[in-house]
C-alpha cells in the first residue's frame, strides 16, 4: 500500500486572497496527498512538505524540523529583494518583470537555499484582481514542481553580499494618496492596493475616502 505524503500549508490571514488558490489545489490533489490548511504554526504537527504561503509567524526549527522539507515563497530574485511585500514594492518601482522564488525556510528570513524561479510578467496595466491571479498560479506552479521533482531538484546558497535591498513591511498607511499629485503617478499604488484588507484612500476635507480601481469600457 502507498502511503501517500502528507502537505501542509500555513498562510497567517485566512482573508487573504490566496487562500481561494490553496483551497481549490487542496480539492483537486486530494487524492494525490494527505493536505491540510493551518493559520497559525501551533497546529502544525508535521509531514513530508511545508510550504509557507503569505506567511506573517517567522518559524523556528522547532516547527521546520518536523517537516522533511520546509518551503517559502517569495515574489523577488533572491537574494534581491528580502523583506515583506516584495511583489508590491517593485510594481511600484515600475518593474514589469519579477521573479518568484521557492526556498527553504531558514532562521535568518528570506536567506535559505533556492530550489525552484519562475519568471512573472505584470503589464503596467494590470491591476489587483489580474496581478493576484499571476502571482498566484505561479506559486501554484511551484508548488507542484517542486512535489513532483523534489528528488532531482538540487537546491543552491544564496549569494550572501552585503548591499541588497531589503523592503520593509508595508501597513495600511502605505496605501494613502496623494490628494495634490495626478492619477498617472499614483496609478501604480492605486492597482496594488488590496480593496477589501488594504484599500486605496485618500483624506480631504477632515473626512477619509476609499477608491476601488476596476476596468471600465464603454458598451
Amino acid at each position: 500500500m502507498t502511503v501517500m505524503k502528507k502537505v501542509d500549508f500555513l498562510c497567517s490571514d485566512e482573508n487573504h486572497p490566496v487562500m481561494a488558490y490553496l483551497i481549490k489545489w487542496k480539492n483537486q490533489n486530494l487524492n494525490n496527498y494527505e493536505i491540510s490548511i493551518f493559520k497559525s504554526s501551533s497546529d502544525l504537527k508535521g509531514g513530508d512538505f511545508l510550504f509557507l504561503i503569505s506567511c506573517n509567524e517567522i518559524i523556528r526549527e522547532n516547527i521546520t524540523n518536523l517537516y522533511k522539507h520546509s518551503l517559502v515563497i517569495h515574489a523577488s530574485d533572491l537574494p534581491h529583494g528580502r523583506g515583506w511585500s516584495p511583489l508590491s514594492w517593485q510594481i511600484l518601482e515600475g518593474k514589469e518583470k519579477i521573479k518568484l522564488s521557492l526556498i527553504e525556510a531558514n532562521q535568518k528570513v528570506d536567506t535559505g537555499r533556492i530550489w525552484l524561479q519562475k519568471d512573472m510578467i505584470f503589464s503596467n496595466d494590470m491591476i489587483f484582481e489580474e496581478i493576484n491571479k499571476t502571482l498566484f498560479e505561479s506559486e501554484i506552479f511551484l508548488i507542484n514542481q517542486a512535489l513532483k521533482n523534489y528528488r532531482d531538484i538540487e537546491p543552491y546558497e544564496q549569494d550572501m553580499k552585503n548591499g541588497l535591498k531589503t523592503y520593509k513591511k508595508r501597513n495600511p498607511e502605505d496605501s494613502k494618496l496623494d490628494i495634490n499629485k495626478d492619477i498617472e503617478s499614483q496609478f501604480n499604488l492605486l492597482r496594488i492596493a488590496d480593496p477589501n484588507r488594504y484599500p486605496a484612500f485618500f483624506i480631504i476635507h477632515g473626512r477619509k475616502y476609499k477608491l476601488k480601481l476596476e476596468q471600465y469600457e464603454d458598451d
